[in-house]
């Protein structure tokens, strides 16, 4: 044991700093262990299991670094080439093998967040979010310690195997450092977050997202365990995920009817399905939008958003391939009407 181990044991216990005392106490555990003294590792974990608590534990009070975060409930449809890898995710984390650090990368709305939420549902953990606002600082040296004050925190837990930590857009800290544009703030800031990371705790899930990955400092991409690449949605895959959306939103709606092969048209005449954050938000206003008194109401809504029109025109919906009773839900013309006045328009 060093003497450095032995002063902070003594320091935390003067300061009623219970939080401290623990995580050094671990990292004490830790080094019986890597050392082979398994016996004394587990007795000093064994011993801080029973211990009394001085103070209410970090994670049960309000940090200025981070957030708790309401996961809901809410679907997750992904792809199922991202789906095998957030199971395999969740696989090491159950095997305990110290693979911990994750970074999901990909463009606006393909559903990195999202899948950090599903993640602390699926494992049953308590998810905290990073408030970057609350660790960068204009003056010199500040954000280095502030980071230092983050990890500290984020270290201490009194049950680190029950919380995943979410870095949101860690791209705001961690730019390449050799970006001639990048600030030097925040490429001290970038290098002590690469310490920091060597000395998580392994219990805790760490997972990092970024939406400029191009950009990212590549020492810092070595520190995670995996990157899963989040922009692998095929238009296929974006049909069926739009649909199940829809479902979703229909089930908490009255007074609304469901026409499935009319809105894969819809969607499917997007030359460029959007991303999933978008697609959701997309699909969610046309239904809350739309009329108590028209059950079809939102695919007229849905048609005019995503085909930039002021009103369906009968003549360009044939020409897209939509039947007489389609158009007639889109325009609320009767069939009659609108069959009559496609013949005259040839």
């Amino acid at each position: 044991m060093k003497k450095k181990s032995i002063l902070n044991l003594i320091k935390y216990y003067s300061e009623e700093n219970d939080a401290g005392f623990r995580s050094e106490a671990y990292e004490i555990a830790k080094g019986f262990d890597a050392a082979g003294d398994y016996q004394l590792a587990e007795y000093i974990m064994a011993l801080m299991s029973n211990a009394n608590t001085f103070i209410p534990q970090v994670s049960e009070v309000q940090s200025s670094y981070f957030d708790k975060a309401n996961v809901g409930n809410n679907p997750l449809p992904l792809p199922a080439v991202i789906e095998r890898d957030i199971l395999g995710i969740l696989n090491a984390v159950g095997r305990n093998l110290g693979i911990n650090k994750f970074l999901f990368q990909g463009a606006p709305g393909t559903g990195k967040t999202e899948t950090a939420k599903q993640m602390s549902r699926i494992l049953d953990r308590d998810l905290y979010i990073v408030e970057f606002s609350s660790i960068i600082d204009s003056k010199l040296g500040q954000s280095q310690k502030n980071i230092v004050a983050l990890f500290k925190e984020i270290n201490s837990f009194d049950h680190p195997e029950k919380a995943i930590f979410l870095f949101d857009e860690i791209d705001t800290v961690a730019l390449d450092r050799t970006n001639s544009n990048d600030l030097r703030e925040m490429g001290r800031a970038t290098s002590t977050i690469l310490k920091e990371m060597e000395r998580i705790d392994e219990r805790i899930v760490f997972i990092a997202t970024t939406n400029l990955f191009k950009h990212f400092d590549k020492a810092l991409i070595r520190r995670f365990d995996s990157v899963i690449d989040f922009n692998r949605y095929s238009r296929d895959d974006l049909l069926e995920i739009s649909e199940i959306m829809l479902n979703s939103f229909l089930n908490r709606f009255k007074g609304t009817s469901r026409n499935v092969r009319l809105f894969r048209k819809i969607i499917d005449l997007m030359e460029q399905i959007p991303y999933p954050g978008e697609l959701k938000n997309t699909i969610r206003t046309a239904i809350a939008f739309s009329s108590p008194d028209d059950e079809f109401d939102y695919l007229k809504r849905l048609y005019i958003a995503t085909n930039s029109e002021k009103q369906p025109i009968l003549k360009k919906l044939q020409e897209q391939g939509f039947t007489v009773r389609e158009i007639e839900i889109l325009t609320g013309i009767s069939k009659s009407s609108v069959s009559r006045d496609l013949k005259e328009s040839l």
